[in-house]
């Protein structure tokens, strides 16, 4: 017995030689979300390090400023200015600084360093010290300028007139 061939009813698919419109369309906006994902990235990135590097250099001029407060006296140690009230004795900003509340309610641009010298080369940085008086039984207690032996000294760190930083510390009177 022979086999008839008979031709198909059905239709071959012709065989697919790339991509359709549409696919490649599909493939471009998937690879674009991915690169703008990377760069949003790389973007972030440099923000936070820059800000990084900001609270850096803003611990570094208010540790400065704790170092130079360490090194003066609580008094004003010039009997002439005995009966002068607590605050600066002088300029503004004070430039001569021979006791601690020569340094009350001072703002210094550019800021200084340990010593007491201007940093001339971070003129866009700023420090903003205040004191304040502190009751010795209660030192969440304010009192009157010069009636304790407990001040506490408050320093702000400036970027270009914005805050950066914000810290204080007590500093008590050395028998």
């Amino acid at each position: 017995m022979e086999t008839c061939h008979r031709p198909s009813l059905r239709r071959k698919k012709p065989s697919r030689m790339g991509f359709t419109l549409v696919e490649a369309i599909c493939a471009t906006l998937i690879v674009a979300m991915g690169a703008v994902a990377i760069m949003v990235s790389a973007a972030s990135g440099t923000r936070v390090n820059s800000a990084s590097e900001k609270l850096t250099q803003a611990t570094f001029l208010a540790q400065e400023v704790r170092e130079w407060t360490l090194s003066l006296p609580f008094t004003d140690p010039d009997d002439a200015d005995e009966g002068n009230p607590p605050g600066p004795d002088g300029s503004d900003p004070q430039s001569f600084v021979d006791d601690l509340d020569d340094l009350m309610d001072v703002v210094y641009s550019p800021p200084r360093d340990g010593r007491g010298m201007a940093i001339s080369d971070m003129n866009s940085w700023s420090q903003q010290i205040d004191i304040e008086w502190r009751d010795p039984s209660d030192l969440t207690t304010a009192v009157a300028a010069g009636t304790s032996e407990i001040v506490y000294l408050e320093v702000t760190v400036l970027y270009d007139g914005v805050q950066v930083m914000q810290t204080g510390w007590l500093v008590a009177e050395r028998n």
